[in-house]
């Protein structure tokens, strides 16, 4: 089994920016599937993104659904930054702040994670 931690980052603004959410999103599914122990994890610009897509309207909102319980936590820091921890928080995710008020990618990896980042 994997150990794989995705880091979403990616802002909401441009076509790019939705296509490293939809790989984000297909990598977690994969791993899941495969039985990998995933965490997926909103930071950054990438925070934006937890309130579109939990609007059941968007188009990918069944994807994001179906990877919610991989979901382990949004950047509280960024999500402020951002303006979104509201919707984060309305959406039931949990803000992490492990590490002055960041997720610890560090400690994802001295847990033997690996890092993807889109």
């Amino acid at each position: 089994m994997n150990k794989i931690a995705v880091v979403l980052l990616a802002d909401t603004d441009t076509p790019g920016d939705m296509g490293r959410m939809a790989n984000a999103l297909t990598t977690v599914k994969e791993a899941r599937e495969a039985g990998d122990d995933v965490r997926f994890i909103f930071d950054g610009a990438g925070t934006r993104w937890v309130g579109v897509l939990a609007a059941g309207d968007h188009k990918y909102h069944e994807a994001f659904s179906s990877v919610r319980e991989a979901i382990t936590g949004v950047c509280a820091y960024c999500a402020k930054a951002y303006g979104v921890a509201d919707r984060v928080e309305a959406a039931g995710l949990p803000l992490t702040a492990e590490y002055e008020g960041h997720p610890s990618l560090r400690g994802l990896v001295s847990q033997g994670f690996q890092i993807i980042t889109f």
